[in-house]
Formats: structure tokens, sequence, C-alpha cells
């Protein structure tokens, strides 16, 4: 059987926006939000997965290096790129694209930002990822550092559920959750772990 850890990036600088390949920096709260996930972990995992952008690589490569194990930086679990929304805000990519963006976080299947790419697209390579992860990591503990977007779709895929599904899925900053494949089969184990409970 194959367990991964799913963990969320903490909070940015500049607070919320539609940032895809935007790198802005963690917060120092942000960071200490992603550590106290980790100190969770730390001692469990056989490898680390991560996000290329800096709010995934940064701490992923940092824990690797303290606990001596490896990690790898995994261009196809970046977030969705957004094209035009890049860097904005809600207010202002609704004040640029009236009504658009209300559509897309109702159900964005279909749908395409500007120049960016289509959910539909971010699913397609998430899915391969994770057959190839499937096969290639079976028996491991592994922990993926990513984003709300990109982890929503994976956790959407482990369902079977659809796109929109993604959109009442909570995904706060530093969101904990684990996913499992046995047996052809995949799991959901629990989502958004408040640190309480222990693993």
């Amino acid at each position: 059987m194959l367990t991964m850890d799913l963990l969320r990036h903490g909070a940015l600088e500049g607070g919320v926006k539609y940032r895809g390949h935007v790198n802005d920096p963690l917060t120092i709260e942000g960071r200490m939000q992603m550590d106290k996930a980790w100190k969770n972990l730390n001692g469990k995992i056989d490898l680390i997965i991560s996000s290329p952008l800096s709010r995934c690589a940064e701490p992923a490569l940092a824990w690797a290096g303290e606990s001596g194990i490896e990690c790898i930086i995994e261009p196809r679990v970046r977030e969705m790129f957004y094209g035009d929304w890049e860097g904005k805000t809600i207010a202002q990519i609704t004040h640029q694209y009236p009504g658009v963006l209300e559509q897309w976080r109702k159900n964005p299947e279909g749908m395409c930002p500007p120049g960016g790419e289509s959910p539909e697209e971010l699913r397609q390579r998430i899915r391969l990822w994770w057959a190839e992860t499937c096969i290639k990591h079976d028996g491991l503990r592994l922990l993926l550092v990513a984003h709300s977007g990109s982890l929503r779709m994976f956790i959407a895929h482990i369902l079977a559920a659809p796109i929109a599904s993604t959109r009442t899925l909570d995904m706060p900053y530093a969101c904990w959750s684990r996913v499992s494949h046995s047996n052809g089969e995949n799991s959901l184990c629990f989502h958004n772990n408040k640190l309480t409970r222990g693993t």
C-alpha cells in the first residue's frame, strides 16, 4: 500500500490572490503553520514530493535535508496557471471580468482563465502523475507539498468526484490530509486534520 500525506503551503505575503505560478514568499506565520504539520510527520515519511514553487519547495527541501530523506521537485503538482488572472485579487478580477469569477467559483468545468490553464488540463496532469507515482513508489509513505488548486483537484480525482466538487472542498493554509492507494483502489483517509489528533 502507498500512503501519501498532503500539505498545502501556509499563508503568503500580500494576502489572498489568484497567484498561480507567482512566487510570493511565505509569511513567518505561514512557515510556522507548515513546520507544525511537519513535526507530526517527521520520522514517518520515506520521501517528500513538492511543487517547484518556492512556497512549497523551500520548506520541503529544508525538511528533507534535516531528516536525511529525498525530496523530489515535481512540476506536475504545481498550482494551476491562471493566465491573465495571475497575481490579481478577487476584486481586480471581478472588475476586469464581470460575472466570470462568480461562475468560476461555483463550477469551473468547461472554463479557462484568459491565457491560462483549464481545470480539465490540471486534472489530466495530476491524474497522470498519480498513476506513475502509485507504481514507482508503492509501499512507501510519501508527503506531497502543494497548493489549494492542485490538491483540491487531486482529492477530487481520488474520490472520482466531478471537477465542480473542488469548489466545496475546504482547503485552508497548511491544510493536512491523507490519501492511500492499495490494489488499484484510491481512498481518502482524512481531510483537514487540525493537528490535535496525531497521525
